[in-house]
């Protein structure tokens, strides 16, 4: 059993407690990895499951409704005492575990597969976990998935825990702090970001405990190497002149993507930024790298959030000692990949790094000292913008800070883009100050724009598909109610297909339902639409009909236009349709499924009767 009075017990209850995830609401940055996990290992449980007293709570849960359990039932209390995953093929023949409830009764647990999850300092706040109902065995591939996706929950709760500490340096009285370097050392130390400083010689003399991660050496062993030796060697020669061009000072900045060699030998893909620091004088001080590993990126899913917290601010300037820790902290913020913007209690900008300059288009000195609301808030959002900081002070209710939300910016230029954004408050002795990180995603909406799309249209014929009829006839009928016109669905089956693919083959056969396809959209309105089942049957929606009886002259249009012949490379050839037609008026109870089926069967009465017509449905067909 673990002691619950001893000292690293009451330090690991500490921080999960400090960390502001106990008790709170579910999460997509962990319920993201929850799904994954689910799916990649065919389990119908993936739990973030955290250890406090007397329980374990989930933090995120995939198929399971319970939010706890007691501790001393709990799988995951034998987990997070040990530093390598705890796998359990088949719980029934485990001493540990035969007799647990869990196993004897719901959800009748067999296998499970638990990592547990560490804090910087080595203390396991819970576990990422899976769990199956029946025994089994965790592949080498499925163990090293598990790992993968544990680490994303590390850091996260990392990043969480960074955050942490720059606000407890933020509210520690100056009077605790000793010197600016141990200010400096607590913020390098935490980063989530490996992070160094070198001299001009590419020598490195300073390491975080990210870095020395990332690169799998410890830092004793890194002093003294180079960025050359911990480089692939086809990407050396990419590095050089970039290099050589920032120790001349001809640049003060590069960043790169390239391949990392690992004690280990393992290669990794890293995002590695490097910007110059110069004395008074102009002479070289020092060389900060910023080093992201983007393996998993590269790998699989796309970019992980980036360091998005303050790391330290408004430190009195007293020592060149100060001051150089100070330009350090400030490269972090004025170098990361996000917009940062930080503004006092009125909504008045502060600062205002490169990445805000080139996302929003105003200058550091043009936007200083301008209220947020007036730069960057869309006009039809700011009253809601200004009644929620007035909520926030007054009460400290929010529905922002802390979360990553997704909203509309404003540009320079007046066009608003999409950005994401991540907001924290900071209360210190000379007021209150908001930190926000923000993230332009226009090309990731247009991504998810274009993959919808693509998700409605047939790709041969460029038409709407089934999935996009089955989405816009319920809305289309709803307006008829709303509106009071009539809407028509005609159900349409080409004549004669058939003998064409036989005849002339199948490519022939796609040439000439592409053309019939855009020939039924050229006699449409705007407001109709063409919608390819399957084959060589197609859906019109006629909407808006001021007249009824205007359907059935429309479908004898789309008779002729179908009938008319088609060049088949040197080939003319010739089809016709059958038409079913029904009406949905105000009043009229059937679904879209049904009004579908009924169009349907009068298609049919239309072939029964010799083909290229039109039948209109009627109750007794």
């Amino acid at each position: 059993m673990i002691d619950l009075a001893s000292e690293p017990e009451q330090i690991r209850l500490r921080l999960l407690r400090a960390l502001n995830l106990l008790d709170t609401e579910p999460e997509p940055e962990f319920d993201r990895i929850t799904r994954l996990l689910a799916r990649a290992l065919n389990v119908p449980i993936a739990l973030v499951s955290l250890i406090d007293e007397h329980r374990q709570w989930f933090k995120s849960a995939v198929g399971l409704d319970v939010r706890e359990t007691p501790r001393e039932i709990a799988f995951c209390d034998h987990a997070i005492r040990q530093r390598e995953p705890l796998v359990v093929n088949d719980a029934t023949q485990d001493l540990r575990f035969a007799n647990n409830p869990l196993v004897r009764s719901a959800p009748n647990i067999r296998f499970y597969a638990g990592y547990p999850l560490r804090t910087s300092d080595g203390y396991a706040l819970g576990t990422l976990c899976a769990i199956d109902s029946r025994p089994r065995e965790l592949s080498p591939d499925q163990r090293q998935i598990l790992t993968d996706l544990a680490e994303l929950v590390v850091r996260e709760v990392r990043l969480r825990e960074a955050s942490l500490l720059s606000r407890s340096h933020l509210e520690i009285s100056e009077a605790r702090i000793e010197t600016a370097e141990d200010r400096f050392r607590s913020v390098f130390e935490s980063a989530g970001p490996g992070m160094a400083v070198s001299d001009a010689l590419g020598g490195l003399v300073r390491i975080n405990p990210a870095f020395a991660d990332l690169v799998g050496y410890s830092r004793e062993e890194l002093v003294g190497m180079s960025y050359s030796d911990l480089t692939h060697p086809d990407d050396l020669s990419g590095d050089l002149e970039q290099w050589e061009r920032l120790c001349r000072g001809e640049i003060d900045r590069f960043e790169l993507e390239k391949r990392c060699v690992r004690k280990d030998g393992e290669i990794r893909w890293v995002h590695l930024t490097l910007t110059r620091h110069n004395l008074n004088n102009g002479a070289l001080d020092f060389i900060l790298a910023v080093v992201t590993d983007i393996q998993a990126r590269k790998a699989a899913q796309g970019a992980l959030a980036q360091l998005a917290n303050e790391l330290e601010q408004r430190v009195a300037e007293r020592t060149h000692t100060l001051h150089q820790r100070e330009a350090e902290l400030s490269a972090v913020l004025e170098y990361t990949q996000d917009a940062y913007v930080r503004t006092d209690e009125q909504g008045r900008i502060l600062s205002w790094n490169r990445q805000a300059e080139a996302t929003f288009g105003w200058s550091r000195d043009e936007a200083v000292g301008q209220l947020l609301e007036e730069l960057l808030i869309p006009p039809e959002l700011r009253e809601r913008h200004t009644q929620g900081m007035r909520r926030y002070l007054r009460t400290g209710e929010n529905r922002v800070l802390g979360r990553r939300l997704e909203l509309q910016a404003l540009r320079r230029d007046g066009q608003t883009i999409p950005v994401e954004v991540h907001i924290n408050a900071l209360h210190v002795e000379q007021g209150v100050f908001f930190n926000a990180f923000l993230h332009e995603i226009t090309a990731r909406k247009a991504k998810e724009e274009a993959r919808e799309r693509q998700a409605l249209q047939d790709p041969l014929t460029g038409v709407a598909n089934r999935r996009a009829l089955n989405e816009w006839l319920p809305r289309a009928m709803g307006g008829v109610a709303a509106e009071a016109y009539t809407l028509s669905v005609l159900f349409i089956d080409l004549d004669g297909f058939k003998a064409v693919n036989d005849n002339l083959g199948h490519d022939a056969g796609d040439v000439l339902l592409k053309e019939i396809g855009q020939r039924m959209v050229r006699c449409l309105r705007g407001s109709d639409r063409v919608f390819r089942l399957a084959g060589d049957e197609f859906v019109v929606v006629l909407a808006h009909l001021a007249d009824p009886t205007l359907a059935s002259g429309v479908a004898r249009k789309l008779l002729s236009a179908i009938a008319s012949p088609v060049m088949l490379g040197e080939r003319s050839v010739e089809v016709s349709a059958s038409i079913g037609l029904t009406l949905h008026e105000v009043g009229d109870p059937r679904s879209a499924e049904q009004l579908i089926k009924d169009a349907d069967s009068a298609m049919y009465a239309a072939k029964q009767g010799g083909r290229n017509r039109v039948c209109l449905f009627e109750r007794t067909l």
